[in-house]
């Protein structure tokens, strides 16, 4: 870690602090601070000529207080004494006026992390703008060249960021860490006889120098826009559907949102009391691992301070858990996951091949590639949406088709998983590989 970081990250753990020792001083039940600052650098070109240049340097301190089950939340960017002074006491007089909860509060103070191990998410890249400019020139000339049909470019963008996350509470915990992110896409556009399309890749990842190089997005945001080109509509019928890797961690999000404590307590969630229950087919298996070094999604403690910890999610098919915050597990009486700000690496277990393989064992069907609007009941599971894609007969791609929507239900869905693929999309959080499910119906022609 560079000496300025180490220096402001110091300086935020104080912040927090003084914030904390503010609280304190009011006679409140408890109070929790998270402060976070991050600096980047964000370039965009169109055609070699630059459209963006953006230099951000930002953040603010956070607070929430908690007295006879009310809260209150004030936030500043200035970090001077008097400013944290008054944004503590903001807090205190707006909770004052809020209405009492009895389940508000901090989390347990047993379930605060004490191991505050480096997961290696921090790897800073110097680069300025002209650098920048460079690669992300070079992605869009590999773009035009992927296919003559390619014929304009809607950009590239190169991002490069650093943040300090600093989180304390009035159990006496405070924990702090230091992280980067690195990206880099590209959008084509097409054209044939039929009209024009558009597509893109990109890359991200932790550590600058494991992002694809800007030749190979490039070369894929082409090949991606040139296949979609032609495409047409499918006749409305029940067929085979497989999900591309992309496209399944959207279907699996889903079951994310219905399992976490929000959609639950509120009965908005199509998983209630589903605990015990088996959704999945019984080869699948979900695996949550925080600990992960370098990874995406890693974090030894939530954004409550409760530490993290590898768990099942899914075994042999069956929930073992719901998603849980302080608040959303004592609504629904049950135990705190530390889920506070989101997952943390999930790893499914894959029982396909390679998408080669996966189109064969799909056969006659649909693979959708693009999802479009929101169409997701998340009360009832009901699920249609539009879509976008290539049918396929015996195994082999035909042509792309558009303009169709697909339809079921999520549990149904879920239980009908067949197989999913090797082929992992490593830029999320869960690591999910082509989903075939056994049917869907397709409404097109």
């Amino acid at each position: 870690m560079s000496e300025r970081l180490a220096l402001q990250r110091a300086e935020l753990e104080q912040a927090v602090g003084r914030a904390l020792e503010v609280a304190a001083g009011l006679g409140l039940d408890g109070a929790e601070v998270a402060v976070q600052k991050q600096q980047g650098l964000s370039v965009s070109t169109r055609l070699g000529e630059v459209e963006t240049v953006e230099f951000n340097k930002d953040g603010a301190l956070g607070i929430s207080v908690y007295r006879d089950g009310c809260k209150g939340n004030a936030s500043t960017s200035d970090l001077s004494d008097d400013a944290i002074r008054a944004a503590v006491k903001a807090a205190a007089t707006i909770a004052g006026q809020t209405s009492a909860d009895q389940y508000n509060g901090l989390a347990e103070a047993s379930q605060m992390a004490t191991d505050l191990a480096d997961l290696d998410l921090y790897h800073p890249h110097d680069i300025d703008p002209q650098q920048a400019v460079a690669l992300a020139a070079r992605a869009e000339k590999a773009a035009m060249a992927a296919d003559s049909r390619i014929v304009n470019s809607d950009g590239a963008t190169i991002n490069s960021h650093e943040s300090v996350k600093v989180y304390g509470n009035s159990h006496g915990f405070i924990g702090s860490g230091c992280s980067s992110r690195h990206s880099l896409s590209c959008v084509a556009i097409g054209q044939d006889a039929q009209g024009m399309e558009r597509d893109y890749d990109y890359s991200v990842a932790r550590n600058f120098s494991d992002l694809l190089s800007p030749e190979v997005v490039g070369r894929q945001a082409g090949l991606e826009t040139a296949a979609r080109l032609g495409a047409r509509k499918v006749d409305t019928c029940q067929v085979p559907v497989l999900f591309s890797a992309a496209q399944s961690v959207g279907l699996i999000g889903h079951l994310i949102g219905a399992i976490s404590g929000a959609s639950l307590y509120r009965n908005a969630s199509f998983l209630k009391d589903a605990i015990g229950q088996q959704l999945f087919p019984q080869w699948l298996n979900i695996h949550e691992d925080p600990h992960r070094r370098g990874a995406l999604a890693s974090a030894m403690f939530d954004g409550e301070g409760v530490a993290t910890q590898a768990r099942n999610i899914i075994t042999d098919g069956v929930l073992d858990t719901y998603l849980l915050t302080a608040y959303s597990a004592r609504r629904l009486g049950m135990a705190n996951t530390g889920h506070a700000g989101g997952i943390y690496n999930w790893e499914l277990s894959r029982n396909g091949g390679d998408l080669s393989a996966m189109l064969k064992q799909l056969g006659t069907g649909l693979y959708v590639t693009e999802m479009m609007g929101q169409g997701v009941n998340g009360v009832t599971g009901d699920y249609s949406r539009g879509a976008a894609g290539f049918w396929v007969e015996n195994g082999e791609i035909q042509f792309p088709v558009h303009e169709i929507t697909i339809a079921g239900n999520l549990k149904e869905m879920y239980r009908n998983m067949v197989a999913m693929g090797s082929d992992v999309d490593p830029r999320h959080s869960l690591a999910a590989g082509p989903i075939l499910l056994e049917s869907m119906m397709v409404a097109g022609n």
